[in-house]
């Protein structure tokens, strides 16, 4: 994680500048063709993965959660679903068992998951469809953790966060995902907003799918 974090401060860029906005519109440009390619790539895993949702238990194949995106847009994230039908009205109920010790909620052994779920959290399948949100615009390749607006996680310093728009992998993903502490993970996320670079970008998705692969935190 360090290693990162340093990267990062040597390519520190100033906010506002005109190789800020040109970068941008290069992470944009790297965001299009990269999610398209993705898709088209991972198509035939994608389907598998639908397959297993669809055969395992009955239910949409599609989860859908409003989140907070870039400049405070409330958009809809895009999973294939984990978990059975109606796990979400017993959140509530569970909360004596929540495992997060911030906005997040997270159980490891969540007994809502299903069988095909776990498999699909494990190897961050769930989220391949959130490609499609990066091709609206809605996310970005690597940025900050997309947070469900219910979670009022924006207050404050975590506010910051908004300046960019929020990512399919991250600092958080592949320094422990759901193992981190809500300060350390809202800590790295406003280090990445505040030093992004493209080489930074570029180090990230390095790093994600043996991150991945491993399955480091993933519940």
């Amino acid at each position: 994680m360090s290693v990162f974090i340093e990267e990062a401060a040597r390519h520190h860029a100033a906010p506002f500048g005109h190789a800020r906005w040109t970068g941008r519109a290069a992470k944009r440009a790297i965001d299009l063709v990269g999610a398209a390619a993705l898709l088209l790539l991972l198509a035939p895993v994608l389907l598998a993965a639908a397959v297993a949702v669809r055969v395992d238990t009955a239910g949409p194949l599609i989860f859908r959660q409003r989140r907070t995106g870039w400049r405070g847009a409330e958009f809809q994230v895009l999973k294939l679903r984990t978990m059975r039908v109606g796990s979400e009205t017993l959140k509530e109920a569970m909360a004596a068992r929540n495992e997060s010790d911030g906005h997040l909620f997270k159980i490891r052994d969540d007994p809502r998951v299903t069988a095909a779920g776990r498999w699909l959290r494990r190897y961050s399948l769930d989220e391949l469809p959130q490609l499609v949100n990066v091709l609206k615009g809605q996310m970005s390749l690597v940025g900050p953790r997309p947070l469900p607006v219910e979670d009022s996680a924006f207050a404050g310093k975590a506010r910051h966060r908004l300046r960019m728009r929020p990512g399919l992998t991250g600092l958080w993903q592949i320094s422990g995902r759901s193992d981190l502490a809500w300060e350390d993970a809202l800590r790295l996320d406003l280090h990445y907003v505040d030093t992004w670079s493209l080489r930074l970008d570029l180090a990230i998705l390095f790093r994600t799918l043996p991150a991945v692969l491993r399955g480091d935190g993933a519940y």
